[in-house]
């Protein structure tokens, strides 16, 4: 995949992303009354841990390829996925899933606080996602198609349903299909919500929302796959997290199915289709293009 030319920041554009989320989320979770202390503390420590916020981030970028500005729908939007991401994360690292006792440089949430807090932590995020989009979107419809679309890329045949594919592939002989819907279900449909909310805070058009939503999936599934190379060829430092593990519990990954090589291969096929589903929305589309182009490239 060619670099885009122009000259673009991203790591600046991420950290503004990022500070903004930050602070919405911040604010809500302080307007969030009647909390148990503890479960306050496990809800605070896991969302400041020292994520990317590449998911808000998408919501925002895909609010200004359209609109040209961030708004507070979006803004809430995207505080809405990353409490949903966080609380996958949560989930993710108890010993019942995929067992890590590292996430993003820190001690998992079992870890530093217990298993029944990290599961009621993770329970809290998800429904506080709703809640939020529930009450601070701007129209009454606008927020329902918010809660619809992240709640389907979430839900038992989106993300939950990836993890429970994952899960049920570990140590068993899967195939590329098998590998290919697993990733669609865990990940990218995470990332086609995050676009697709960005472009409904908006008030996109339909066809701005297809190909977002479309531009989306693509760039989760080349995400995801990077993901898997940077487990066997990363260090636990640079992920913040266990590396190498994928290959430990068995799972079912695009370097055990296909190689390294040809699954660097893939993930540069896929950037491309993704750049080239919004080619037509021209230079307001050029930060994504580039988002594309770094994800492909990150080393955690």
């Amino acid at each position: 995949m060619a670099e885009n030319t122009e000259k673009i920041d991203i790591k600046t554009v991420f950290e503004q992303k990022a500070q903004i989320v930050n602070k919405v989320i911040a604010s809500a979770v302080k307007d969030f009354a009647g909390i148990p202390e503890k479960l306050r503390g496990a809800i605070e420590y896991t969302l400041s841990a020292p994520g990317k916020r590449i998911r808000a981030a998408v919501v925002l970028l895909c609010c200004e390829t359209v609109s040209g500005s961030v708004n507070k729908d979006a803004e809430f939007a995207a505080a809405a996925v990353e409490m949903v991401h966080t609380y996958s994360l949560v989930h993710d690292d108890l010993p019942a899933m995929d067992d890590d006792d590292f996430r993003r440089g820190r001690p998992s949430c079992h870890k530093a606080f217990d298993e029944a807090t990290a599961i009621l932590t993770g329970d809290a995020l998800l429904t506080m996602a709703f809640e939020l989009l529930s009450t601070k979107i701007s129209k009454p419809s606008k927020a329902v198609e918010m809660i619809k679309t992240l709640a389907q890329a979430a839900g038992p045949a989106g993300m939950v349903a990836g993890q429970v594919s994952d899960l049920s592939a570990q140590n068993g002989a899967g195939a590329g299909d098998d590998l290919h819907n697993i990733h669609i279900n865990k990940t990218a449909k995470m990332f086609a919500a995050s676009a697709l909310l960005g472009a409904i805070a908006a008030d996109a058009s339909q066809q701005q929302k297809d190909l977002l939503g479309r531009f989306g999936l693509k760039l989760g599934l080349g995400f995801q796959i990077a993901d898997d190379i940077l487990d066997v060829s990363s260090t636990s430092t640079q992920l913040g997290k266990t590396a190498g593990k994928d290959a430990k519990q068995g799972k079912l990954t695009y370097p055990s199915v296909f190689g390294l090589e040809e699954s660097k291969k893939e993930a540069c096929r896929i950037a491309d289709e993704a750049a080239q589903i919004i080619d037509c929305l021209g230079s307001n589309a050029a930060i994504l293009k580039e988002l594309v182009f770094i994800l492909l490239r990150r080393t955690r």
